[in-house]
């Protein structure tokens, strides 16, 4: 009689730090919007807020005014909060979430400060999220990249390491401070279809939580997402009937991933398609 063995996932003793910012590292808002789904359904309180002020430039990310029921007027202003959940899963592991937005400056003293409240937290592993477009059907399951420098974490749970070289946002800066300080680090990415890239993209953010689900080894509340990814594809499909160009592509699409399926997340993988968003992104000029 064969027992089913249950998968590797991080120590329950150990406190686990997991991050997202908006901007370059998240086509989509995919990864941000798991963050905020961890959040809420998790109930985390806020530990700690980076002044905005040090690190970002009000031209480029605004300050924004919203209207209460009172009637009262609240100006938010952009920025980077660290929440904390704790205690009701499995092993009473505690889990900072730190949400926010790619900030314009100073980013060496902006990971620093974050590391020094994930040293505070005695964090041992941080999870970093991102999202990227790439060449994959909206009609297929989406692509999960991850990769850790580390050797035990790459052996636990049979991962690869990176061997993408290039520009990189906030997420590259943070983790690889942070494995200087000793912790481990797993860096995790979706691919989101290119030509469905505004947001939102339910169906990115449930393959992450999905992948975060399967290194705590607790159960992820999905909540409404998956009806949302449902109604999500609909919308690409029908863009897709309005559309012959797209339409096309997209078969295009279907007919590379069932003659050779996405290779796994390997550095040659990551780089590839960190190559094809920077030339999308910099007018096709890879710059």
């Amino acid at each position: 009689m064969n027992e089913e063995t249950e998968s590797p996932h991080l120590p329950e003793d150990e406190s686990v730090m997991i991050a997202a910012f908006e901007g370059w590292n998240d086509a989509g808002t995919a990864a941000s919007a798991a963050l905020d789904h961890m959040a809420e359904t998790w109930g985390a309180r806020e530990h700690a807020i980076l002044d905005p002020e040090e690190y970002h430039d009000f031209q480029v990310s605004r300050p924004s005014i919203t209207r209460l029921a009172s009637g009262d007027r609240v100006l938010s202003w952009p920025g980077t909060v660290i929440s904390l959940a704790q205690g009701e899963w499995r092993g009473g592991r505690d889990i900072a979430l730190v949400r926010g937005i790619e900030p314009s400056m100073r980013w060496r003293t902006f990971a620093e400060e974050i590391l020094d409240h994930a040293e505070d937290l005695e964090v041992s592993t941080l999870i970093t999220c991102g999202a990227l477009l790439v060449d994959v059907p909206h009609t297929r399951p989406l692509p999960t990249f991850v990769t850790s420098e580390s050797a035990e974490a790459r052996a636990l749970f049979d991962l690869e390491r990176s061997d993408y070289e290039g520009p990189t946002g906030i997420l590259g800066v943070l983790g690889h401070e942070a494995e200087l300080r000793g912790i481990t680090v797993l860096s995790m990415w979706v691919g989101i279809p290119h030509y469905v890239a505004h947001p939102p993209s339910p169906k990115g953010t449930v393959a992450l939580l999905s992948q975060i689900e399967r290194f705590l080894g607790v159960p992820m509340d999905l909540g409404d997402l998956p009806y949302e990814a449902e109604a999500w594809t609909r919308g690409a499909n029908e863009l897709m009937e309005d559309d012959e160009e797209i339409a096309q592509h997209v078969e295009r699409l279907e007919s590379m991933m069932d003659e050779a399926s996405l290779p796994e997340a390997s550095g040659d993988a990551i780089a590839a398609e960190f190559e094809r968003f920077l030339r999308r992104r910099d007018g096709g000029t890879g710059k």
